[in-house]
């Protein structure tokens, strides 16, 4: 299976430097580590799913699409800000940010839990991304964020599909599969986006994980509006083996809502003002 589309296909002409939000420069500078860094994820998924051909190949594919996210908003952000030096900061973000490659077992515990997760984290992104594009008023990024945020939710259906097949062996029960995907939900506190953003943007002094934090979630978290959480709740609760929608779904993407935009309000007020690096 070949990628969806390539970065040839972006019309990079359209850039606008006029329109560039530095905020959302400084969103994209650590977004683009990440997805660039996905290689490292398709060792550890061949290490766990060591004898399952099919989705092994199928992870590998995964791998070369987020790898190229990573190249597209690289390559924005450096039309952004000229003195982005994607591949230093890459290199501080994966010197200073390890991952345990060679573990052959999922740390999830099992492979649906490992599949669950990966959902988790696809619905994140896609997500993310849809809130990027209708956040931002510069052309290119739109256009970018839009072909990503397709590629996460395809993603999202991928993992699916291939946790289903092992939840039918494994026959894991519901209390497992709530505790992974709000442990997955919790992991989103961690160190990965934290230190992607500290080295993307160049933040004073040695890595603090709760400055960088913040600064990260005070510019991320206002993106969102209530049509991105109703819609990432939704998938979730599918992934969880939910699979009619339930009245009580809605309230819960409201509430979900409203607990974001009080961490976005208490990011924000914690965030020290020299955090902020500006577009050049």
């Amino acid at each position: 299976m070949s990628k969806r589309w390539s970065i040839d296909d972006i019309d990079w002409s359209r850039f606008d430097r006029s329109k560039v939000s530095s905020r959302l420069l400084e969103i994209v500078r650590a977004a683009a580590m990440v997805e660039y860094r996905s290689g490292d994820y398709v060792t550890y998924l061949c290490n766990v799913f060591t004898d399952d051909e099919e989705f092994k190949a199928a992870a590998r594919v995964w791998g070369e699409e987020e790898i190229q996210h990573g190249l597209a908003l690289a390559q924005w952000a450096r039309m952004a800000d000229p003195t982005f030096d994607f591949e230093a900061s890459y290199r501080e973000f994966t010197e200073g940010f390890h991952l345990e490659l060679e573990r052959n077992e999922s740390i999830r515990g099992s492979r649906t839990g490992e599949l669950l997760a990966r959902c988790m984290v696809e619905i994140g992104t896609s997500s993310f991304y849809s809130a990027i594009r209708d956040a931002s008023e510069e052309p290119v990024l739109r256009e970018i964020c839009t072909q990503i945020a397709r590629d996460e939710f395809a993603h999202y259906g991928l993992f699916r599909r291939h946790m289903e097949r092992y939840q039918a062996r494994e026959g894991k029960g519901m209390g497992y599969r709530l505790r992974t995907a709000l442990m997955r939900a919790i992991e989103t506190q961690d160190d990965e986006l934290s230190y992607a953003f500290h080295a993307g943007n160049s933040l004073p002094g040695p890595y603090d994980r709760k400055q960088a934090n913040s600064a990260y979630a005070a510019r991320a978290l206002p993106l969102y509006q209530p049509g991105h959480v109703e819609r990432g709740i939704f998938m979730a609760l599918k992934a969880l083996g939910f699979e009619r929608e339930w009245s009580w779904q809605r309230g819960l993407a409201t509430l979900a809502y409203r607990l974001l935009r009080v961490r976005a309000r208490m990011a924000d007020d914690s965030t020290p003002p020299d955090t902020q690096r500006h577009a050049a």
